[in-house]
């Protein structure tokens, strides 16, 4: 095999390693994400529950607040019933209390509503709070783990990147920068094997002549249909 495409198939080697850590970093993430997200929805539960007894709390202060100004009245209008000397003055302050003892029903009732509403939400509240600080506790623990899952691929892949570029120190700089034109849209598969008279980068049959000329191995050749770098493969040319 010509020395430029042996170096080529050991860097594309190379490179293919260095890829092949990115589905665990992306796993460890996704991990990361999963435990994140329900963490994130449990704080919202939380927040939203502690809102709604919070805007209940406030209901139910308004009422008593209402409730003590209906009483005020109410005793005003003791006093006047008093001084009432007309039929039609004593009606009128009949209706006011019967309006009055109507809206302290009500705002009573709804005090009562609320509170019972704030009792089961107190309830979800302190469930929600024990989920979330669950979830806080395994993000801390999922995250040390991916971060260091992480750690020792970059550690792995630090070596990789000098031993890549001792590779690319001793690959002709037009052959180098060829490579990595085709790896723009090729990535790691810049470089492929032909097996069975196919090219492994895009499975098309290669004519005699161009397969014939990666089997020689004396010039670097391309696969007339995707433009892929061929090789043979040392088990396939000793056949």
């Amino acid at each position: 095999m010509n020395k430029h495409i042996q170096e080529l198939v050991e860097l594309s080697q190379i490179d293919k390693k260095i890829d092949s850590y990115q589905p665990q970093i992306d796993a460890a993430d996704k991990k990361v994400a999963k435990v994140q997200k329900k963490l994130t929805e449990a704080e919202e539960n939380l927040e939203k529950i502690n809102t709604l007894m919070a805007d209940n709390e406030q209901k139910v202060a308004s009422y008593e607040e209402q409730l003590k100004i209906l009483n005020e009245q109410l005793s005003d209008n003791v006093k006047k019933s008093k001084e009432i000397s007309t039929e039609k003055e004593m009606k009128a302050l009949a209706v006011e209390e019967d309006i009055a003892k109507e809206k302290m029903t009500f705002a009573n009732e709804e005090i009562e509503r609320l509170q019972e509403i704030n009792v089961k939400k107190s309830r979800e509240a302190e469930e929600a709070s024990e989920l979330v600080d669950t979830l806080k506790k395994e993000l801390a623990e999922v995250t040390a783990e991916a971060d260091a899952e992480k750690a020792e691929i970059e550690k792995s892949k630090i070596s990789l990147f000098t031993e890549r570029e001792k590779t690319i120190r001793e690959i002709d700089q037009k052959i180098l920068a060829f490579y990595e034109k085709i790896r723009v849209w090729a990535g790691n598969t810049a470089v492929v094997p032909v097996r069975k008279q196919a090219c492994y980068g895009c499975y098309m049959r290669l004519n005699d002549k161009t397969y014939a000329d990666v089997i020689k191995g004396e010039e670097i050749t391309t696969c007339p249909h995707c433009g892929r770098i061929l090789y043979i493969e040392r088990e396939t040319a000793e056949a």
